[in-house]
């Protein structure tokens, strides 16, 4: 079932033919996740969102016991496609914890920003879009139950959506500050870590790299 709703497809479990042959042909892919809280293992997944660079949009709605999303498991590991995540470390748990995918090609705009945006403690993703795009979110769906059974309704769409929207545009911007003070390199190496920081949360360890 899909629901077309301000451009934005609402599906459910995974994501369809036609919206999984749209999305292949991307070279970069924003996703985002919301789940009914931040520990792996206990709070399940509740919803995927998607955006390629044209901002075609797909909320994903996991519905209780799906254990496995095939197209969206594909272009996750497609190593061809960069995926572009904020704070990607919780997301890429999530997907393997509660799918079973393992998300290679990873960009994450939060390290990027930490890596580029020295002048600033502020890395959330409101303050990021809203200083490198001049975009304002509106972040009052944050606090949500996803995992209801009922349709999510329009503010939840809007602002799962939004989530995702911006972050390849993101992505370039932070690109150049990185490239400009020789940092992409440092960068890149640190994006390569995220899968095996996940694996930890996953496991519930702390910081192992503690004293």
């Amino acid at each position: 079932m899909t629901i077309e709703n301000k451009n934005i497809d609402f599906v459910f479990s995974d994501l369809t033919e036609e919206l999984y042959d749209i999305f292949k042909k991307s070279p970069y892919l924003a996703i985002d996740t919301e789940a009914m809280g931040l520990i792996h293992g206990r709070d399940r997944l509740c919803l995927v969102q998607i955006c390629n660079e044209f901002k075609r949009t797909s909320c994903i709605k996991i519905e209780l016991n799906t254990s496995s999303s095939p197209h969206l498991k594909s272009l996750l590991e497609d190593e061809k496609i960069t995926k572009v995540f904020h704070y990607a470390r919780f997301d890429v748990a999530a997907l393997k914890c509660n799918l079973g995918i393992n998300t290679k090609n990873i960009f994450c705009t939060k390290i990027a920003s930490k890596l580029a945006r020295t002048y600033t403690n502020k890395h959330g993703l409101k303050d990021l879009i809203n200083e490198l795009l001049g975009i304002e979110l509106d972040k009052s769906s944050q606090s949500s139950d996803w995992g209801s059974k009922e349709d999510l309704t329009q503010d939840q769409l809007n602002y799962a959506a939004n989530d995702v929207r911006y972050l390849i545009e993101a992505m370039h911007k932070l690109k150049v500050i990185l490239n400009r003070e020789n940092r992409y390199k440092l960068a890149q190496e640190c994006f390569k870590t995220i899968s095996v920081h996940a694996d930890l949360d996953i496991l519930q360890f702390s910081n192992i790299f503690e004293h």
